[in-house]
């Protein structure tokens, strides 16, 4: 069975639709994935994944169905629970200007200075227990992805057990999934039995990037998922459109025209 996880083209946070650049470079992979065989189409309930596969994929005889546990990663983290947690995002904290309270964030999305200085977050089980997430929801709403996503696999013929995976029927199929960086960082994670902060932190997927995971079943009845290619833009690559930086910051801190 071969995942297909495509991110979105780049958005427009405020209006959860697409740019125009994430227009142009949508229709670039509509023009690479003319030549993928996709047995399955899934999206997120976000407006920005349903115009990326609007765009990308106009014409299709396949059922798309929507997903609610694809939608980008949502955890929150609560500022107002935990000083020393807050310092995972120093400035970037924001007050609500009635209560004086500090808004909850995503919260996945931490500084360098404070993910270095806890390695539980990168613990396969201790993330649970750390800190910040001890002062968020996201215990919480990724057990909730996890069991959802499980039992999609399970109806596709792979049955978690333990760290591998028991093969009740062999599938030979190619699934799309036109999503998010998030949680497609956090479904890679219940694949390999890591902790999501791993790709969260230390990958990157550029707007409309595929990343592709495919079974493996070196020994009879039992499978892993191995990633073919994590981010692919071969398609932007092949158009010669530069691709966004969103989900990057800057590669200099002195680069005031990328994100920091």
């Amino acid at each position: 069975m071969r995942l297909l996880f495509i991110r979105h083209g780049d958005p427009d946070y405020e209006n959860d639709t697409l740019t125009e650049k994430g227009i142009r470079e949508t229709e670039c992979l509509a023009e690479y994935i003319k030549e993928i065989h996709i047995d399955e189409i899934y999206q997120s309930p976000l407006g920005r994944a349903k115009k990326t596969l609007e765009v990308a994929l106009p014409k299709t005889d396949l059922t798309i169905n929507t997903l609610e546990w694809l939608q980008e990663f949502p955890a929150q983290f609560n500022p107002n629970l935990s000083l020393d947690a807050s310092a995972a995002y120093k400035t970037e904290l924001q007050k609500d200007s009635e209560s004086g309270l500090f808004k909850s964030r995503i919260l996945w999305d931490i500084l360098p200075s404070y993910y270095t200085a806890h390695p539980e977050l990168f613990d396969r089980n201790g993330w649970k227990n750390s800190e910040l997430v001890k002062n968020s929801n996201m215990v919480e709403v990724y057990e909730n992805v996890k069991r959802d996503f499980l039992q999609f696999l399970s109806e596709h013929g792979y049955d978690k057990d333990g760290d591998a995976f028991n093969v009740e029927k062999g599938n030979g199929q190619t699934i799309a999934f036109f999503c998010h960086f998030g949680i497609t960082s956090v479904l890679m994670s219940i694949l390999w039995n890591i902790s999501p902060f791993i790709p969260l932190q230390f990958m990157a997927m550029a707007p409309t990037s595929i990343t592709e995971i495919v079974t493996e079943e070196r020994e009879k009845g039992i499978a892993i998922f191995r990633a073919l290619r994590i981010g692919d833009i071969s398609h932007l690559n092949m158009a010669g459109e530069t691709p966004s930086f969103s989900a990057r910051f800057c590669k200099q801190f002195e680069n005031a025209d990328e994100r920091h």
